[in-house]
């Protein structure tokens, strides 16, 4: 019972933290394209808000399906231990999202729906 309270909490602060920011997919893809593809983009700010955003929609995701296991409810994702992604991945796969959506959903709901498709859960 403790694990479910522990796993409800943090999926809780973790929507907070991800609605306080809430940065669409459309502004992440106008940030991202006027950063350069070279190594010195991992020295601006941008870049890091960018990492930033992606890294705390992943956390949400994970956090949703680990409080969800813990409910005893099947996860809307069943994402593996370890994931990795590419910038070219992550630009690809939101840029594939429709222009007239882009600026309706969020970082972490397009993430949402793309570990749903990349990582489903067995029936």
């Amino acid at each position: 019972m403790k694990r479910i309270a522990l796993a409800t909490l943090a999926v809780a602060v973790s929507l907070i933290a991800t609605a306080a920011s809430a940065m669409t997919v459309q502004e992440f893809l106008n940030t991202a394209s006027h950063i350069p593809q070279n190594p010195t983009a991992l020295l601006r700010s941008d870049t890091r808000r960018l990492m930033n955003e992606f890294r705390d929609g992943m956390r949400t995701v994970r956090a949703e399906q680990t409080a969800a296991r813990a409910a005893g409810r099947r996860p809307a994702t069943c994402m593996p231990d370890k994931v990795s992604f590419s910038p070219n991945d992550i630009l690809g796969r939101f840029n594939a999202i429709p222009a007239a959506r882009r600026s309706q959903i969020t970082v972490t709901q397009a993430l949402r729906e793309w570990m749903a498709e990349r990582y489903p859960c067995p029936a």
